[in-house]
Parts: C-alpha cells; sequence; structure tokens
C-alpha cells in the first residue's frame, strides 16, 4: 500500500517516548483544559438522560444529533451523518414460568420468575424440561442432553481460559437442538442481563436473560439434576421490522489521501442508560476530538460515532463498507475506556499499535496493559478482518464479565468522570502518535491473524455464532 507517510518517510520506525513527552508540553493548553474541565461530565448527563438508545430507535437518532453537536463544539470539520438500513429488533412482554410435579399430600406449583427476551430473539413459546449447562461452553453443552431443552448458562467463564461470549454459547447450544437459552447472570442484585443473540438477523429460537438469584432455582429445576424435573414455560413476544440508524462523522488534521479512524459507538441496550457501555467511550472520544483538533497532527484522522455496535456491530460494518481500506492506516475503537482507572489496549495482533500503547505508557507514566489476542466482538472487527491494524481501548474492573452493563443498573452513577477526562488525554496521545509520519503500522497478515484465532481457541464458538469468516477455511 502507498502512503503519504511512505512517500515522506521510507520505513517506519519504532515508537519514541522521547517524542510523547515533547508532545505532552506542545498539548499542555489543552491538556490543562481537560484535566479540570466540566464537558466530559455534562456530555454524559445529556447522553443518558435520553434513555434507551436502542439501535434503530429514536432514542438513538437523539444521541446521534447530541454527538454530532459535540463534535462541532470539540472543533471537528465537515461534520455528518451517514444513515443506513437496519433489522430493528422491537422488545414486547416475556413470561417464564416453572412448574414443579406434585409431591405426596400436595399439588404442582406455578412460580414466574422475571426475565428480559435477548435481542434478535424470536417471537415465540418454548415448553419444555431445563437443562443446566454451567458456563455454557461448547464442552458443557456437550457434556448434558440439550436436544429440545432450555439451555441454562452463566454470563461468564471460568478462569485461566478466554472469555466464551454470549452469541458462542447460543449458538452453539441452538445447534446441538436446544429449543431455546436461559442467559444467567453472574453478579447479585436481582438484574437480568440483556445483549443480541446474533449481529443484526433474527436467531432460531427464543432467549432470555435472567438474574443470578433466579438463575439459581432453574439450576436446582433442571432436568440433569437428581429428582423429578419441572417443566417450564417460556414465552417472548417480540418483532424484528426494518430500522435506519446512523453514523456520525467529522474530522480532524490535514487532509491526507491515508487517514486514521478513531471510532465508538454511541447507542445503548432498551434496559437502562447505558453509561459505562458506552457512554464512557463516546464520551472519551468526544474528549479526545476536542485536544486533537488543536494539535499538529500530520496525518488526518476520521472521527466516528457508529451506531448499532450492541446489535451486531452494523455501524461499525456500514463503516468499513463504505470506506476505501488502503487508505485507512489504522484504527482506535474506544469501547469500554473510561469506565475504570487503568486503561487497556487491545492490539489484535497488531505489534505494531501495541508498541505505540507501551510507548504513550512510558513516556506519560500512566499504566497502559497492552493485551494482543484478538477477538470480534467489538468494532475494530470488520477492520482487523480485513487485515488493518487497529488498538481497541478499554479499562476494567478486574472481574471477569460485563459488571453493571447490559442490566438495569447501568446508569450514570457508576460513573466517574476523572477517568474519561484521563482517557480522553491518552487517547489523544496514542492517536497523534499513531499519526506521526515514522510510525509504521504494517497490514496483518489474515492468515497469521487466522492462526491466531484458532490459538485463541475461537474457531469452534465463532462458527456456531456464524461469525468465521469464509476466507479462513
Amino acid at each position: 500500500m502507498s502512503t503519504d507517510r511512505d512517500a515522506d518517510t521510507g520505513a517506519g520506525g519504532d515508537p519514541d517516548p522521547e517524542r510523547v513527552r515533547e508532545r505532552l508540553d506542545a498539548f499542555a493548553p489543552a491538556l490543562g483544559r481537560t484535566w479540570t474541565g466540566t464537558d466530559p461530565w455534562e456530555f454524559l448527563t445529556e447522553l443518558t438522560a435520553i434513555g434507551s438508545r436502542m439501535g434503530g430507535s429514536e432514542g438513538e437518532r437523539a444521541a446521534a444529533d447530541l454527538v454530532a453537536d459535540a463534535f462541532r463544539e470539540a472543533g471537528l470539520r465537515d461534520v455528518h451523518t451517514d444513515a443506513f438500513e437496519m433489522n430493528a429488533w422491537r422488545r414486547g412482554g416475556t413470561t417464564l414460568e416453572v412448574t414443579t410435579p406434585a409431591r405426596t399430600g400436595g399439588d404442582e406449583r406455578t412460580r414466574s420468575f422475571e426475565a428480559l427476551a435477548l435481542p434478535y430473539s424470536p417471537a415465540g413459546a418454548v415448553d419444555a424440561e431445563l437443562v443446566d449447562a454451567g458456563y455454557g461452553t461448547p464442552d458443557e453443552i456437550d457434556e448434558v442432553d440439550v436436544e429440545g431443552k432450555l439451555v441454562v448458562a452463566s454470563t461468564t467463564t471460568p478462569s485461566g481460559g478466554r472469555f466464551v461470549h454470549r452469541m458462542e454459547k447460543f449458538g452453539y447450544a441452538v445447534g446441538a437442538g436446544a429449543a431455546g437459552f436461559v442467559f444467567v447472570n453472574h453478579l447479585d442484585g436481582q438484574l437480568p442481563p440483556t445483549g443480541s443473540l446474533t449481529f443484526g438477523e433474527e436467531a432460531e429460537a427464543p432467549a432470555v436473560g435472567v438474574s443470578k438469584e433466579t438463575g439459581a432455582w432453574l439450576r436446582e429445576y433442571a432436568a440433569n439434576t437428581p429428582g423429578e424435573t419441572a417443566s417450564v414455560h417460556c414465552s417472548v413476544d417480540a418483532e424484528t421490522v426494518p430500522g435506519e440508524s446512523r453514523n456520525v462523522v467529522g474530522r480532524t488534521g490535514p487532509d491526507t489521501d491515508e487517514r486514521l479512524l478513531l471510532v465508538a459507538h454511541y447507542d445503548g441496550h432498551d434496559i437502562a442508560e447505558g453509561a459505562l457501555d458506552n457512554g464512557c467511550g463516546i464520551a472519551t472520544v468526544v474528549t479526545a476530538a476536542g485536544i486533537l483538533a488543536e494539535a499538529d497532527l500530520e496525518l488526518g484522522v476520521d472521527v466516528v460515532a457508529v451506531g448499532c455496535e450492541e446489535v451486531g456491530l452494523l455501524g461499525a460494518e456500514h463503516l468499513a463498507a463504505t470506506t476505501d481500506l488502503d487508505s485507512v492506516a489504522g484504527v482506535v475503537n474506544v469501547d469500554g475506556a473510561g469506565r475504570f482507572r487503568d486503561l487497556v489496549a487491545l492490539s489484535h495482533t497488531s505489534e505494531a499499535t501495541g508498541a505505540v500503547a507501551e510507548a504513550v505508557s512510558r513516556a506519560t507514566r500512566h499504566p497502559i496493559e497492552v493485551e494482543g489476542e484478538p477477538h470480534p466482538f467489538s468494532d475494530q472487527w470488520p477492520f482487523v478482518r480485513r487485515g488493518v491494524p487497529a488498538l481497541q481501548l478499554h479499562s476494567d474492573s478486574g472481574e471477569r464479565g460485563r459488571g453493571w452493563g447490559h442490566t438495569h443498573a447501568d446508569t450514570r452513577d457508576k460513573v466517574d468522570d476523572r477517568n474519561v477526562r484521563e482517557h480522553g488525554m491518552l487517547t489523544a496521545l496514542l492517536v497523534a502518535e499513531l499519526a506521526e509520519p515514522d510510525t509504521d503500522l504494517p497490514r496483518l497478515d489474515v492468515d497469521e491473524l487466522a492462526d491466531a484465532f484458532r490459538e485463541a481457541d475461537f474457531e469452534t464458538g465463532m462458527r456456531a455464532a456464524d461469525l468465521w469468516p469464509a476466507g479462513w477455511e
């Protein structure tokens, strides 16, 4: 790929922490204003006040308008929205009832439990036995008879291995013959979880989320526990209809042919405010954009707020499909930054982007943990699978799973906006370093990328979720 930077500088060099320290001086006025400013908190307040930002909804449209205004106020130019068609899922009511058999001297008893349909669950009812599949990993599902049953699986996975995503668990269970799926939160608090079953298409079987407390009862009633089995009625009222979402695009830096992409999703689920996921992430990007708009960059940056991440990375897929990827030097995806204290940079096998994160960490004396293992469950995926180097900026509570995310409890009071401001500054420094003429960002070798996914034990789950790229056979 011929680039502006190749023509000017030839082969790239290693990231230079000293250069980052010099940039700190140049960025000092913008960094100082960010450190003491209230804009991130005010933006988060307006965003979370919308309520539901479900993909394709009026709330998502209102959020797009808010983000566009924030991009303009941050100093980005050419701010506009790019609409795209998608399948919008609409939630109705959900019923989950367990009937236990009659015992000596008594009658059978029916008990109702709170449950939430998972996005892209079809409408329908399942009357079946429950089967406890533990964490819901493929190996555990293989160990029990799931044919015609409702499979109960946890939102978390065992320590020591990679995190197995909800879509993998659902897809593998249904592929093994399950009639439906029950996703059990692993955290206390009567919080049934939500989360999409597919990437934008109606799923093959009904599925619901339930709280940890409800899950404990369901596991006791499951067919693979000793004693008499219970019967379960699970019904979902929902529909999938034609809808529209939009990406919000702004630009900063020079008008170079080659550009960087800085992206974050602004949508959320319909059951909460989406403050942590991904209100913090889009607030981090707006904060970084304000710093970058004052910077003397060598490479242009497109800043994009993408819609419909929560229902299948649909905004990022649209962006990748409508962008000349030969002109994209790299992608920085901010999904999870701003939530907790220390930044995590997922390099998705790119040694070059990981080295930039390490250089910024050393220069600023701010911890940035670099992880190289790839995954397909955020907005870098449509680019990474086509060989574009990427960083995903995240932050972690130290516990496995989403925490408050994807539950009713994902609300603004959980946010510490000091994290948003700090991560916004670090994001701006990372993007500026990636934009340096002598920062070399080699394309990913797709065959090596496929091998990395296999080595991380993704192939079985991704195939079950219909995510394994056709060219990786």
